[in-house]
C-alpha cells in the first residue's frame, strides 16, 4: 500500500513543482527535497516486500546496505525537511521584515545540501554493519535488516542511535513545537490578519497537519528505537518489556514508512499554488490565474507589510 501509494502521490507532486509552478521560492525548494527522498526510498520497498515475505534476501550484500541507508535517509530526511518548511513559515510569519535577507532561494539550496550530507552520513555509517549473514549452517536463506550482533550494538550502534536521534529527532521536534506555538501566538494577536479570516484558517490547517503527521509517523518509532537500543545493549533485562518493545518494533516501523503518502498532503495544505493547479485540471484557464500563484505564507508577509505600515502611520498621525 506504502509502495503504490507512495509512488503515485510522490510522482505527481514533483511533476507539478517541476512543471506546473510558475513561482518557486524557498518552500518548495524544501518539499521538492523531500518528495525526492520519498520516491528514493519508496523505490527500495518492493525488495523489502519480497524479503519479508520470502524470509530470504538473495539480493546481495550491497542492495541490503543501500535499502537500510535509504530508509534512514528517507525517514531523518523527511524530519529534517519538514523542520525546515516549519522555521521557514515561522519566519515569514513572526519575523516578515528580519527574515527577508535569510528566506532567499539559494539559502534554502544551502540547507537542503546540508540536510542531505548529514542524513547520508548518518545513514551511512549505520547501514556500515549491514551485512547478509546465513541464518542457517547450510547457507540456505540469507538475512538483511536488524542482522547486527550485540557486540556491535555495544560498540557502534548505540553511539550512532544517540546521534540519530539527537540530531534527527529531538532537535527537529523542539524546532516543530517551537515554531508551531509561535506562530500560534502570532496568529492570535489582535493586529496580525485581522483582515483575513480566511488566511488564518490555512495557516491554522497547516499546523496542524503538518504536526500530526509529524507526531503520528517519526515519536512512535523514534521511542521505540530508543528502547530497542537500550534492549540490544542489555541496559534492562525485563522480559515482558522486551517482549513489549520487539512487538512495537515492527508496527512503528510501519507507521514510520508510511510518511512517504502522507508528506504529499503538506505539499497541499501548505501550498495554494498545488491546490489551484490540481483545481485547474477541472476548470477552463483565466487571464488572471497567475495571480493566484503564491504560497500562503507569501500572503501573510504581504499582509504584514500592510498592517505595519498602518500602524506606523497611525503613529505618525498621533505625533
Amino acid at each position: 500500500m506504502v509502495f503504490v501509494l507512495g509512488v503515485i502521490a510522490n510522482c505527481v507532486a514533483l511533476y507539478i513543482f517541476t512543471c506546473s509552478l510558475k513561482v518557486r521560492n524557498e518552500t518548495t525548494t524544501y518539499m521538492i527535497n523531500l518528495a525526492i527522498s520519498d520516491l528514493l526510498f519508496v523505490f527500495t520497498l518492493p525488495f523489502r516486500i519480497f524479503y519479508f515475505a520470502a524470509r530470504h534476501w538473495p539480493f546481495g550484500d550491497i542492495l541490503c546496505k543501500l535499502s537500510v541507508t535509504l530508509f534512514y535517509t528517507n525517514m531523518y530526511g523527511s524530519i529534517l525537511f519538514l523542520t525546515c518548511i516549519s522555521v521557514d513559515r515561522f519566519l515569514a510569519i513572526v519575523y516578515p521584515f528580519r527574515s527577508k535577507t535569510i528566506r532567499t532561494k539559494r539559502n534554502a539550496k544551502i540547507v537542503c545540501l546540508a540536510v542531505w550530507f548529514t542524513v547520508l552520513m548518518g545513514s551511512a555509517s549505520s547501514s556500515f554493519f549491514q551485512s547478509t549473514n546465513a541464518n542457517n549452517k547450510n547457507n540456505a536463506t540469507k538475512a538483511c535488516f536488524e542482522n547486527f550482533s550485540e557486540d556491535t550494538w555495544k560498540t557502534y550502534l548505540s553511539k550512532i542511535v544517540i546521534f540519530i536521534e539527537i540530531v534527527g529527532f529531538f532537535i527537529p521536534l523542539i524546532l516543530n513545537v517551537f515554531c508551531s506555538t509561535m506562530v500560534l501566538k502570532t496568529l492570535k494577536k489582535p493586529v496580525t490578519l485581522s483582515r483575513s479570516k480566511l488566511n488564518k484558517t490555512k495557516v491554522l490547517k497547516m499546523i496542524v497537519v503538518h504536526l500530526a503527521i509529524y507526531c503520528f509517523c517519526f515519536i512512535p518509532y523514534n521511542v521505540n528505537l530508543v528502547l530497542y537500543s537500550l534492549m540490544r545493549t542489555q541496559v534492562f533485562s525485563n522480559c515482558s518489556v522486551k517482549a513489549a518493545v520487539r512487538t512495537m518494533y515492527p508496527i512503528t516501523l510501519c507507521i514510520a514508512v508510511s510518511n512517504c503518502c502522507f508528506d504529499p498532503i503538506i505539499y497541499y495544505f501548505t501550498s495554494e499554488t498545488i491546490q489551484n493547479s490540481i483545481k485547474k485540471r477541472n476548470r477552463p484557464m483565466r487571464k488572471d490565474s497567475h495571480f493566484s500563484e503564491s504560497l500562503a505564507t507569501e500572503n501573510f508577509i504581504q499582509h504584514g507589510l500592510q498592517t505595519l505600515k498602518a500602524k506606523i502611520f497611525e503613529n505618525e498621525s498621533t505625533i
